[in-house]
């Protein structure tokens, strides 16, 4: 593997800050990268190097010139197949959307590219991110293991250093989860942090986009990049944008963090996963942290919300869709988006009155416990073999299955809270875990803190799939 391609975000930049390598050095050796990946990850629905190594050539140019845009200039990311590119197909995994190619970029895009970053290509995602077909995007830990969901293609790349990062979205964890599985640091910022204006929508109340990077710093670096208010997103928030970078080496002496050892350490939580979580709370205890146990009851409707909230509102987007290309669609996605026109209002309705009942029990244990975080493992179980994956939006007990797979990660969705996922270690078979803090609205900083603290003292964020041993069991090597 390139030393180039090995570097984090922040490493990569300041080796171009310093002219140490140039951006068309890094870009080359991400492009030699993909070439050796992508044959087994299989992590882009569209690639374009020879524009990538054009934008290279202006970003040292820039350089040359003085005029660095900052952190992001020069380094190359990808972004998920779900958020328009001007000119670039968009088609969110489906023939529904084929050759469809928007006339303008998303918000987060256009600010990624306007801070400097170099767009090497779309990443895969299921079919209008919802889960039900199966993409060929591969685990770069072992390849016939689970990539995780929906923003698997971005998670995937990144794990495989294939790229210095990308974007995905989240609905149901769909950043957290591919996060935890690859091993890599994911971010869903608070509900109205990021602009999700040019990201085609699941669920408008619970989707938002974040980063998801090799490190922690380098998930600073991005949410920087992309963070702000945008007129052209009806829940976009107008608060400023702190300096993420500036406070990480502040430490986590005296921090609150809560677990609610019911729910997040031990309903469907898998031996390995919780022993690893544990350790990591035994980590962040001897950094100074406070564990405060606690319990939310209201969370055990987490899952029953979320997803009659995604299957009602992802089915009124593809209204029009389903009457005109309805044979289109994934056999799989279209039975899905079908189901959901025939949930009654009376449940909608219901299952937002539950959502209200949530949020304010979580906010009323934030305060009662005065709280900095929640924690516990980003899902509960490590990453499935993919022949034994269900989709079962319905059995919450299957092993395995989506239902399970979101659990711990919908209440950040449902409450519109920030959560990120940091990587906490590996199971005996090799496959990484995560753990996740939750936060208070529009404190991410207090969460890449508490991810910072744990990244300096713990080596698992700094490990790398090894392409050549993670063919499936029993395949030729």
């Amino acid at each position: 593997m390139s030393e180039l391609t090995s570097l984090s975000l922040a490493e990569a930049s300041e080796k171009l800050r310093r002219r140490s390598v140039s951006a068309v050095e890094l870009m080359e050796a991400t492009l030699t990268r993909i070439d050796l990946t992508e044959p087994l990850i299989h992590a882009f629905a569209w690639r374009d190097g020879d524009q990538a190594m054009a934008e290279a050539r202006r970003a040292d140019s820039a350089l040359s010139d003085g005029s660095s845009h900052g952190a992001l200039h020069g380094i190359p990311i990808g972004v998920k197949d779900l958020l328009y590119t001007q000119g670039i197909p968009t088609e969110a995994g489906s023939r529904v959307l084929e050759g469809f190619r928007p006339p303008h970029d998303a918000t987060v895009v256009t600010r990624l590219r306007d801070a400097g970053a170099i767009v090497v290509g779309k990443t895969v995602t299921h079919e209008f991110a919802y889960g039900q077909n199966v993409p060929e995007t591969r685990n770069p830990w072992q390849l016939d293991s689970y990539p995780g969901g929906s923003s698997a293609g971005s998670g995937a790349a990144v794990a495989a250093r294939s790229l210095f990062a990308a974007i995905g979205t989240d609905t149901g964890g769909s950043v957290r989860t591919p996060s935890a599985v690859n091993g890599i640091v994911g971010l869903k910022p608070t509900y109205g942090r990021v602009s999700r204006q040019g990201c085609i929508p699941m669920s408008s109340s619970l989707d938002h986009i974040g980063p998801m990077t090799r490190t922690v710093e380098d998930t600073a670096l991005f949410l920087q990049a992309i963070a702000g208010f945008d007129a052209g997103d009806p829940g976009s928030l107008t608060a400023p944008v702190p300096d993420y970078v500036s406070e990480l080496g502040a430490g986590i002496r005296g921090m609150r963090i809560g677990i609610d050892e019911g729910y997040f350490l031990y309903d469907q939580v898998q031996a390995p996963v919780r022993d690893a979580v544990e350790a990591a709370i035994t980590v962040l205890v001897s950094l100074g942290a406070e564990r405060v146990d606690i319990t939310i009851p209201e969370l055990e409707w987490s899952t029953t919300v979320g997803n009659v909230t995604t299957e009602v509102d992802m089915s009124t987007w593809h209204r029009r869709f389903l009457r005109s290309k309805r044979d289109l669609y994934d056999p799989g996605t279209r039975l899905m988006l079908e189901l959901g026109e025939l949930i009654p209002g009376t449940h909608y309705v219901l299952a937002q009155q539950v959502r209200t009942r949530i949020r304010d029990a979580v906010r009323r244990t934030f305060t009662e416990h005065r709280l900095d975080a929640l924690l516990g493992p980003t899902i509960p179980v490590t990453a499935p073999r993919l022949d034994q994956l269900s989709v079962d939006l319905v059995d919450e007990n299957t092993e395995g299955g989506l239902s399970t797979l979101v659990h711990h990660e919908y209440p950040a969705n449902i409450t519109g809270l920030p959560a990120l996922s940091v990587p906490c270690g590996f199971s005996d078979a090799g496959l990484p875990i995560g753990f996740q803090v939750i936060g208070r609205p529009l404190d991410e900083m207090t969460l890449l803190r508490i991810g910072h603290a744990y990244e300096a003292v713990t080596p698992w964020h700094t490990r790398e799939p090894d392409l050549s041993r993670s063919l499936p069991t029993g395949a030729a090597r």
